[in-house]
């Protein structure tokens, strides 16, 4: 276990210098941020305003209601699936830049993902489709329906993970992106997903350290009685939770380009040790 968190803990840092080589490219998952919250407030107010104004009324039809709630948390999926999808698609393309050695910058990650934008429409498409059917599988079956979905959940995020760098990489169909996501999986991963999910431990210890000084500030600034105090500390928190999170997000970017680009040619790129990545990617035996 050490020595596979060791291993996790030095790709991140492998990561870490191709973000500090361009810190433009926090610039991505943060307007994807800013616009998916655009998007859950333009189907979250409408609805909200539509439940206060019929009251009761709606009780009687329960199921036409539930037809159309499936039809709005599709379109909802398919729009915030679309957003999210483009914007790591931009990302995924100037880390294989910086990679590459090739000159990037936020605007060339941008213009790349428009070019792709019939593709990215189509995975979101698919992607839409699949947290409908999931969503539905859980309402029905209850826990077991939870626990269904939990697996074919995280089997769907296994088998296309590498698709945002397919279609980053390559002119490809979103079916297409999703088959060569399967096969470099098969190719290089074998069971041993170590370094992603040495991402998700670090960052989430770092998050918890994060949460407790965040609660020590705001017991302090409460304590000093003090709204400007308060209001500091709120601040504070916030904007380091926000850089956290952007941080997490671009590093995951960076980190899938990367094994994107070792399955796909063999090489990983700048900042990245290759014997490391073959030792945290067995394939197949």
């Amino acid at each position: 276990m050490a020595g596979r968190f060791s291993r996790s803990w030095s790709l991140m840092k492998a990561s870490a210098a191709v973000l500090r080589s361009d810190k433009s490219l926090l610039m991505f998952p943060l307007i994807s941020g800013i616009c998916c919250l655009l998007v859950a407030a333009s189907f979250l107010i409408p609805i909200g305003l539509t439940v206060a104004a019929s009251g009761h009324a709606l009780e009687g039809h329960e199921r036409a209601l539930s037809a159309g709630g499936y039809l709005a948390l599709f379109l909802f999926y398919l729009v915030q699936y679309f957003v999210i999808i483009f914007f790591n698609t931009a990302l995924a393309g100037a880390a294989l830049m910086h990679l590459r050695g090739e000159p990037a910058s936020f605007s060339a990650g941008f213009e790349l993902a428009r070019q792709r934008v019939a593709s990215i429409f189509g995975y979101a498409l698919i992607a839409a489709t699949v947290g409908l059917v999931l969503r539905a599988l859980q309402e029905r079956l209850g826990l077991i329906g939870r626990l269904v979905v939990g697996f074919l959940g995280l089997a769907w995020t296994v088998a296309t993970f590498l698709v945002v760098p397919v279609l980053a990489s390559q002119e490809v169909g979103p079916i297409d992106a999703v088959k060569r996501s399967v096969e470099l999986l098969q190719q290089t991963w074998g069971e041993n997903i170590i370094g992603n999910a040495g991402l998700g431990v670090v960052f989430g210890l770092v998050t918890f350290l994060a949460i407790l000084v965040s609660g020590g500030l705001l017991v302090g600034a409460f304590a000093l009685q003090s709204a400007v105090a308060i209001v500091l500390a709120i601040a504070i928190i916030v904007i380091g939770l926000t850089l956290l999170g952007l941080i997490q997000a671009s590093l995951q970017g960076i980190y899938a380009a990367a094994l994107y680009r070792y399955a796909e040619e063999g090489l990983v790129g700048h900042g990245f040790d290759q014997a490391l990545l073959e030792q945290a990617f067995r394939p197949k035996n």
